[in-house]
């Protein structure tokens, strides 16, 4: 079983905190939409016959697709590549983009999961993120998406110097009253390059204080428990059964296929990623050519991955698996530099597997990286 992800480059505006690919013109949205098509072509046998059991429209902002387009596109995938019937198909929308009329029509054509950047319920918040939807519009197109979807997620963002903990926790148990089923959260970053990068180092805007945000996260971690949610991976949440299945393969390391510019694939031996460039993109495909780089990974390089992606979940690092994959010494090696990290109650060990405790959350990547070989 595998799983399709589909970049969608296109925003109304950018937020001050984005380091994703987009563009803030359609100019070549009909271009775009012609090179993916002949994208999905080329790359029908990526996947080497594998079973697609998730599709994700990400990006950018897919709900500035209209419905012609996103049939057409759902149309050329399904006659490419092999479709389960039950397949988890998810669709990322900004909740300015909701209304009762595209609701109707994202189920029409087989959406069945919905990924709503909310980022948080306060205007002050939305402002200074240069969010295109407003606080009204969060709670109230998220109210309307309900009645449609039962399986959805939202995004909310903590860390920022405008949010208070008084705020953060409105944010959380706002999602909770409303009884969404699945939470994506993520402490603000400061990304290289972006405009909020830009204001900070001018001093413009204040910069995020890490001590704040790992406050924050503990707060979310004691809420998110506190209201039933299963903490399965480093930033979301579900509630039994809702788990992203989509964003679970990548942490299984199952197969996937990046479609549309900067995006990725991995293919169980190497990854290969997309030119971030819509013109170039275009211009590659209109050749038929897709324009990616490969690289082929190393077995420490696979290993490493596998440390780094299983100690985000809740189930953890399996020591018999590490063993599998690169033999006893290394899986000797990897549990004696891990007992500092269990005396110093960051890691515990269960039925052979290593777990981060909630304190071991926030240093996930400096452990993980530790860890590596």
């Amino acid at each position: 079983m595998a799983g399709i992800y589909l970049h969608i480059p296109f925003c109304k505006r950018a937020c001050h905190y984005c380091n994703f690919h987009f563009s803030t013109s359609l100019g070549l949205k009909n271009d775009f939409l012609t090179a993916l098509l002949k994208e999905i072509e080329l790359q029908q046998q990526y996947l080497a016959g594998e079973t697609v059991e998730t599709i994700y429209f990400g990006g950018g902002t897919p709900s500035l697709l209209n419905n012609e387009e996103l049939q057409t596109i759902l149309e050329a995938l399904a006659r490419h590549f092999t479709i389960d019937p039950t397949a988890e198909i998810t669709f990322e929308a900004n909740p300015d983009d909701i209304n009762e009329a595209t609701l109707l029509q994202w189920k029409q054509v087989g959406i069945n999961r919905l990924s709503i950047g909310v980022q948080s319920f306060f205007e002050e918040d939305l402002q200074w993120m240069n969010r295109a939807h407003t606080a009204q519009q969060a709670f109230g197109n998220l109210q309307l998406a309900l009645q449609h979807f039962s399986n959805l997620t939202i995004d909310l963002i903590y860390g920022t110097p405008t949010l208070s903990d008084e705020r953060w926790q409105h944010n959380v148990q706002q999602a909770v009253e409303l009884g969404i089923p699945h939470l994506s959260c993520y402490a603000l970053t400061v990304e290289p390059k972006t405009a909020l990068d830009t204001m900070i180092r001018k001093h413009q805007v204040s910069n995020v204080q890490p001590d704040d945000q790992a406050r924050q996260f503990l707060l979310l971690m004691d809420w998110a428990e506190a209201a039933g949610y299963e903490h399965y991976e480093i930033s979301n949440f579900a509630l039994p059964g809702h788990r992203s299945r989509h964003n679970s393969s990548y942490w299984q390391g199952k197969k996937y296929l990046g479609l549309g510019p900067s995006s990725h694939s991995f293919n169980g031996q190497g990854r290969q990623w997309n030119i971030a460039n819509n013109a170039l993109y275009i211009q590659s495909l209109k050749q038929g050519t897709v324009p990616f780089e490969v690289e082929i990974l190393t077995p420490d390089q696979r290993l490493n991955e596998y440390i780094m992606t299983s100690l985000r979940t809740m189930e953890g690092l399996s020591l018999d698996h590490v063993q599998q994959l690169s033999g006893d010494k290394i899986s000797q090696a990897l549990r004696r530099n891990s007992h500092k990290y269990i005396q110093q109650e960051l890691l515990h060990e269960k039925d052979g597997k290593l777990i981060l405790t909630k304190q071991g959350k926030l240093f996930a990547d400096g452990i993980a990286g530790d860890l590596f070989v």
